[in-house]
């Protein structure tokens, strides 16, 4: 084997053993994003219709009332917390956020009107700050008085809705997400991965030593990214297994595509966290810059959120930052199916930004 090249390999091997032997590393770098994982998959991951917290006050005395709160109870989107709470008592849960409204029948509901069949009015109790959630829980008792209201009285319904599929997947909120958290757990490993290493193994006095061997900055950089690489598949391949398994991820992208498209996406984003830690003489130095770059990256490449929600112009800007091609291309090809030639202005831009950052480490390094 070459010198250079088997130099390469041995440093690589020891990143690695270093790497599993610090368990803050493996915290930071696996369990952390883990933990966003099931925290956001728990919020974003269900697909199951929202549910109100809601009392009913029936103040009628009729059969029919009764069996119209077990009818609500049997819809699925109602919560029904209590059942004849007095007013004021609803009134202060409602203030306090506790309920998201409140049903009450009136005196006269379900009596047996003129056309023979029963008669009455539910009124809908919500505080002003709830109003929209209220709308659509309007909405839903419509239908369910409707079906009701059915069976007494038939009706005629001359304009219809019919459905139609385009027979293709549209993004859920948890699609969205997952991919974001694959950026993270990215930014992660290569960023605050370097930071955190490079300034104590200089305040340690290693990379001094190491500086007078015949070992060369590219050679120390390629077994860094080597290493670490090979980390952050294992990462990314945990948190797919672990979204597959709980949160129902269907990945309809090409395995070996996406492979591709993390390693390269991982090599770039670690050339940032070589560029500070190797510039950086301490943390004090580090800490401050990685977090000036880092964070307008997470906010602003779709990380948390889509970015179409933002102003054109913020789109237009955050779609250069480092991270957005990342996210993009991991979102279009696990969960859209796109191939490299279809998201290759995202490898392009990954490319490109590669290029120039790890430009800037080579030069920005100092062994001490």
């Amino acid at each position: 084997m070459n010198k250079k090249l088997f130099t390469v390999v041995v440093f690589a091997k020891l990143n690695t053993k270093r790497f599993f032997r610090d368990r803050l590393a493996i915290f930071f770098t696996i369990l952390f994003p883990l933990i966003f994982l099931f925290v956001f998959g728990g919020i974003f991951g269900g697909n199951t219709a929202p549910k109100f917290n809601v009392a009913v006050i029936n103040q009628s005395t009729t059969a029919f009332s009764e069996e119209y709160i077990e009818t609500l109870k049997g819809t699925g989107f109602l919560d029904i917390s209590s059942v004849n709470e007095s007013k004021e008592s609803v009134i202060e849960k409602m203030n306090k956020s506790q309920l998201d409204g409140a049903l009450i029948l009136s005196e006269k509901f379900g009596e047996v009107g003129a056309g023979g069949y029963p008669e009455g009015d539910v009124q809908l109790l919500y505080t002003q700050n709830n109003e929209q959630a209220t709308r659509t829980l309007e909405a839903a008792l419509t239908a369910v008085n409707q079906e009701i209201n059915s069976q007494f009285v038939p009706s005629v319904t001359p304009i219809t809705v019919s459905t139609a599929t385009t027979n293709s997947d549209s993004l859920t909120a948890f699609d969205y997400t997952f991919a974001g958290l694959l950026g993270f757990a990215i930014i992660g490993l290569g960023i605050f991965g370097p930071v955190n290493v490079f300034p104590e193994l200089k305040k340690q006095g290693i990379l001094r030593r190491l500086s007078t061997t015949p070992l060369r900055v590219w050679q120390y950089f390629v077994s860094t990214v080597a290493s670490q690489t090979v980390i952050g598949l294992m990462t990314m391949a945990i948190l797919f297994a672990v979204a597959i398994t709980v949160f129902d991820l269907v990945v309809v992208g090409n395995i070996f595509a996406l492979v591709f498209f993390l390693t390269i996406s991982i090599m770039m984003i670690l050339g940032i966290g070589l560029a500070i830690g190797g510039w950086a003489k301490n943390e004090r130095q580090a800490a401050p810059l990685s977090n000036i770059i880092v964070f307008p990256m997470l906010f602003l490449s779709g990380t948390f959120f889509p970015r179409y929600i933002m102003p054109d112009w913020l789109q237009t800007v955050s779609a250069y930052l480092p991270l957005t091609p990342v996210i993009e291309g991991i979102r279009l090809i696990s969960t859209e199916g796109k191939t490299l030639v279809q998201v290759a202005p995202q490898v392009a831009l990954i490319g490109i930004w590669g290029i120039i950052i790890y430009v800037i480490a080579i030069r920005l390094f100092r062994w001490e």
